[in-house]
């Protein structure tokens, strides 16, 4: 779908026009949005507005690194937006004119959508593209916040553990964390990247009046930052803390383990020289001894079952395995 928005020499604003109205000698400025577009609409980004074939192919390929091109007559943008669920990066890619500016993006942007509804009862218009594509960068990095602050929420459950989790659910947790930390990262550094060649290029005379603007959406990148490289920390600190109390309970086991083992090393010894082979063993000439011996062996067996399982040693054990199996993994 092709959305096009004009804005006439005397300010009206006029949205859902045909895209060949932006020819119009009354047309101050326009913005046409492919949203989502079909393989003939992307075809116009070559035969209707004539843009650099190395624009258009970073449009139509896989999902490109944040960058800035420059060329004759427009800036050539790519931005990346994160997918709320998965939190990976989508890219919006802008061609930013004199007097035009053309997004475009295969998937719903809800930045996108929501800078596109405002601008249709934008009051002060005059400021032209460069103004939309202020807004599109700041909507995309407001909209970075909200996966961070909901993660440092997780981080706080988990430090407090108010639900008394078991220790290998947390683990879990904390390196889930960790993964979507990492695709935050990937996304957000890089935009960092770009707002400062965007603050400190000398090629963009025309947007030195909003410097001040764009400085304050790269301030907002340089607290992502830290966020992601704090919360990275937190997450390391947790894993260690649990891996060292685990480690210690281990230990504790494995003494318990070593104590019975001692005390009936002797015995086992005893046994194995003579072999309980005595002459006077009631229990061999009873009828049922056989019996009441596999009925204690059941008991005995069921009884350390059931005291293993109440001091959780199952479910240490059980971590133990997942994080090998996790240290295993390429």
């Amino acid at each position: 779908m092709i959305r096009t928005c004009i804005v006439t020499k005397e300010f009206e604003i006029l949205a859902g026009v045909d895209l060949t109205m932006v020819n119009s000698p009354d047309v101050s400025w326009y913005w046409v949005d492919f949203h989502e577009p079909t393989d003939e609409e992307s075809e116009l980004l070559a035969s209707f507005f004539r843009f650099h074939p190395l624009a258009i192919e970073d449009c139509l390929e896989y999902v490109q690194r944040p960058k800035l091109d420059f060329y004759d007559r427009y800036l050539f943008v790519v931005l990346h937006a994160i997918a709320g669920m998965t939190l990976e990066a989508e890219e919006v890619d802008l061609f930013v004119g004199q007097n035009f500016i053309v997004s475009f993006h295969k998937s719903a942007i809800h930045a996108v959508d929501e800078v596109w509804e405002r601008l249709k009862h934008e009051a002060d218009v005059q400021q032209g593209p460069f103004h939309v594509m202020y807004r599109l960068i700041d909507k995309l990095v407001d909209d970075y916040f909200p996966p961070l602050y909901h993660i440092e929420d997780v981080l706080n459950d988990l430090e407090e553990n108010t639900n008394n989790e078991p220790i290998h659910d947390i683990i879990e947790k904390v390196f889930d964390i960790r993964s979507d930390l990492s695709k935050l990262r990937r996304t957000i550094v890089p935009m960092r990247d770009l707002l400062y060649r965007i603050t400190h290029s000398d090629r963009l005379q025309r947007m030195k009046e909003r410097q001040l603007y764009f400085h304050d959406i790269y301030d907002h990148l340089l607290k992502l930052s830290e966020m992601i490289e704090t919360n990275r920390e937190i997450t390391a600190d947790i894993r260690d803390s649990y891996l060292s109390l685990n480690s210690n309970r281990m230990n504790n086991i494995m003494m318990t383990f070593t104590a019975i083992t001692t005390i009936f090393m002797p015995l086992t010894f005893i046994a194995g020289i003579y072999g309980m082979n005595f002459d006077y063993m009631p229990e061999l000439r009873w009828k049922y001894g056989y019996f009441a011996v596999l009925a204690i062996m059941a008991v005995i067996g069921m009884t350390m079952f059931v005291w293993f399982k109440r001091n959780g040693w199952f479910q240490l054990l059980k971590s133990d395995w997942a994080d090998e199996e996790r240290k295993r993994r390429p």
